[in-house]
């Protein structure tokens, strides 16, 4: 495993980390779960992502209870707030952060996060009145940094132009090679203040693992199968985007690597990414990704990738 530093902050995390969206505490058996988030460990995975609304509370419960026996240090605990909670509970209001960071810290069974992140922007709330709240958090020893989810280039400036507030050290935005938004503006502005990215769906919700075959039926035991899991897959299962991954296999078999492999090294070509999260319902898909991390590809087969999937490509 190799890590990275996140940001301005002092945190050291994994290039590769384990996400628990649609999967832990609701998703997947809490046993294999559990092996997964052993197994990730024992493939030197320090960087663990969560967010109160997942499974409104779920994923935080059961990762409280799966990481109750290890030493706090030895781990980087992020998770997120935005989100309905409840009919009243949402958004980033002053209320809100401090109400919503004593709850994730009951259910993850810690005094602290290493990272308390804005899951979305809220039009609702002053911005300053949540970077006010968000550095009370921070002072009072709950967080160490803070970070944000899918803000725009106007709303991060902003936020980092608010004079005697903590300065957020991380971006979650998502990014593959299948949506590649965020390097227009949200890299460079990012990368000139000291804040790295974590991003999301790096293999585009398993899109990019090449398992999804044009004119097939997805496997029994895939996302795209699961009337739960399946239905924010939307236009990454359209025919033309699934012959356009089939046609990466040939450069991952010129790597010497899986495709899963491939798209994951991809994205760690990118030098503000700290962290690429990745989502695992067995300990063999935690194997797989982990592996992705002592990659050292050719960019020549980045750029073909890049020009295959341009067609198809969102951003």
């Amino acid at each position: 495993m190799k890590y990275r530093r996140l940001g301005a902050s002092n945190l050291e995390v994994s290039v590769i980390s384990l996400g628990s969206w649609l999967t832990y505490g609701s998703g997947v058996e809490a046993e294999r779960s559990r092996a997964c988030v052993e197994r990730a460990f024992e493939r030197g995975v320090n960087f663990i992502d969560t967010a109160n609304v997942y499974g409104r509370g779920a994923a935080e419960t059961f990762l409280g209870e799966a990481l109750s026996g290890r030493p706090r240090g030895s781990y980087v605990l992020a998770t997120k707030l935005f989100f309905p909670m409840s009919a009243t509970d949402r958004g980033l209001s002053r209320a809100q952060v401090l109400k919503q960071i004593d709850a994730s810290l009951a259910r993850l069974k810690t005094d602290y996060v290493d990272l308390y992140q804005c899951h979305r922007y809220d039009p609702d709330t002053p911005l300053e009145e949540t970077m006010a709240a968000l550095s009370e958090v921070v002072r009072a020893g709950k967080a160490r940094y803070i970070g944000f989810s899918e803000w725009s280039p106007e709303q991060i400036a902003a936020a980092l132009a608010i004079p005697g507030v903590e300065r957020f050290v991380s971006s979650q935005p998502q990014y593959s090679l299948l949506h590649r938004a965020p390097e227009r503006a949200v890299f460079p502005l990012c990368a000139a203040n000291g804040v790295s990215q974590i991003v999301w769906s790096p293999l585009a919700q398993g899109v990019l693992t090449g398992k999804y075959l044009p004119g097939a039926r997805p496997p029994g035991d895939s996302r795209a199968a699961s009337e739960r899991m399946g239905h924010s897959m939307g236009d990454l299962l359209r025919p033309a985007v699934l012959a356009a991954v089939q046609d990466l296999r040939p450069l991952a078999q010129a790597a010497g690597c899986s495709l899963s492999q491939f798209a994951l090294a991809w994205v760690l070509r990118e030098p503000n990414v700290a962290s690429a999260i990745v989502g695992a319902s067995r300990p063999e898909q935690v194997d797989d990704n982990a592996a992705a991390a002592d990659l050292d590809l050719d960019p020549a087969l980045f750029r073909q990738a890049e020009e295959i999937v341009a067609r198809v490509a969102d951003g």
